[in-house]
């Protein structure tokens, strides 16, 4: 079984290549492929012509059709899928859902897709396993942690850092968007190794993890 999953930036990509590895073995293969950020799904579904600028939702419908093509292509006994993994923010899960699968549904062929999504944020399945993160962060602020509701709407990756980082979400965001990025991408570094991907309490890394495998146990 091969994966091509798709996320929305770096710290993205250094979280899922120390996590998918745990979750489906070395008996499979993936490709974790890192955008610019998250972007809109385009009007009519017709993707940016500027792929270059390398958005996710931008690019999406272009993506899935490319996929759908290419694996039509693969011998019977090469299955392959691809995983969108990206934040909810502040949208709406069901209508966003819905979006997303008329991409899906528009493309000939539609390549094999599951579509998991962070709640709220991709710190969500960090905050999962606290125990991961007070390997990695010894001083972190456990009433703090103990206090996250998992997959909750609360401002997901600044309970994070007011728990792990010195002074907190309030001076993180004083030094930029581009030093956020950064320390989120230090999480992913940090945390993952610890993370037990069969013991995660956040109801969105479950769903991810068991899509993953649900398709290697169909396949195997």
């Amino acid at each position: 079984m091969h994966f091509e999953i798709l996320v929305e930036d770096q710290s993205g990509k250094k979280a899922l290549n120390i996590l998918v590895p745990k979750i489906i073995g070395d008996d499979h293969t993936f490709n974790v492929h890192p955008y610019k950020g998250i972007g809109r799904i385009p009007k009519n579904l017709v993707a940016s012509k500027d792929a270059s600028k390398r958005i996710l939702l931008d690019q999406l419908p272009r993506l899935l059709r490319g996929y759908g093509k290419s694996f039509a292509k693969f011998p019977v006994d090469y299955v392959a899928a691809v995983f969108l993994v990206c934040d909810l923010d502040d949208k709406c899960l069901k209508t966003f859902r819905r979006e997303l699968f008329a991409i899906l549904n528009s493309c000939n062929p539609k390549p094999e897709t599951r579509f998991c999504i962070a709640i709220e944020e991709g710190e969500a399945w960090f905050l999962g396993d606290i125990p991961a993160i007070k390997s990695a962060y010894p001083k972190a602020k456990e009433t703090l942690l103990n206090g996250y509701e998992n997959d909750s709407i609360c401002g997901t990756w600044e309970c994070l850092a007011d728990a792990v980082y010195n002074g907190g979400a309030a001076a993180l965001s004083s030094k930029g968007w581009q030093a956020v990025g950064m320390e989120k991408s230090q999480w992913a570094e940090k945390i993952s190794p610890y993370m037990d991907v069969a013991n995660n309490t956040s109801p969105s890394f479950i769903y991810f993890r068991e899509k993953l495998l649900e398709l290697v146990e169909t396949n195997a």
